[in-house]
């Protein structure tokens, strides 16, 4: 059976962000998708030092979810993250989760897998938050699901959240797609359509 994870990176576990990747759970189990949702909870995450020593010992050097879920990567056919929009961007917390996380982990654990990322605002900054966190999908070839809208729901507490019929369906929506993908992808591994092999990576710079 598929599995997506969802990372909360709100400091309120079940606040606005919590009430929109809800509905996104609902539809995925409603067809069978098993999820998981991590919440960050409120104590600071350690940013990335630029150690590089993930690239040796094959996990962080900071002991926390990062490493935990950094091994059970594997489990998980989609990852959708979301997060509130702090002046316009997603907050400190989850991305500093997310610079580890996807720098600790072989690029090639997160080849082929679905992503998608949420934002929640009172008004505005939605849009670029929300571009801000597709970067880690679009870098790593996973595969970005698309909605009716941008994911957004907006409101200042979970209550006014639910009242966000727009918002709510652009959820729903997000999670059709999301389950009509992972079973297209399981029926074309079944029929024997081979998924991209990909080249080893290029690094250059501007430099040479």
């Amino acid at each position: 059976m598929s599995k997506v994870l969802f990372i909360n990176g709100s400091p309120n576990e079940n606040g606005c962000t919590s009430t929109a990747m809800d509905e996104v759970i609902r539809v995925l189990e409603e067809n069978g998708i098993g999820t998981e949702k991590l919440w960050l909870g409120k104590k600071a995450v350690p940013d990335c030092m630029a150690c590089f020593a993930c690239q040796t010992d094959g996990k962080c050097v900071f002991h926390d979810q990062v490493n935990e879920i950094g091994s059970r990567i594997d489990e998980f056919d989609g990852i959708v993250v979301g997060s509130p929009v702090y002046y316009g961007g997603p907050n400190g917390r989850l991305t500093s989760f997310l610079d580890r996380l996807f720098f600790s982990v072989p690029d090639s654990k997160f080849e082929g897998k679905l992503g998608a990322s949420i934002v929640s605002c009172r008004r505005g900054g939605a849009s670029a938050a929300f571009e801000r966190l597709n970067q880690y999908f679009l870098m790593e070839n996973m595969h970005v699901v698309s909605s009716q809208y941008w994911n957004q729901i907006h409101g200042f507490t979970a209550e006014e959240a639910k009242q966000d019929a727009e918002g709510l369906q652009t959820m729903r929506t997000l999670g059709r797609n999301m389950v009509w993908l992972l079973k297209a992808m399981e029926n074309g591994d079944q029929s024997g359509i081979a998924r991209p092999v990909h080249e080893e990576k290029s690094f250059t710079n501007f430099i040479r």
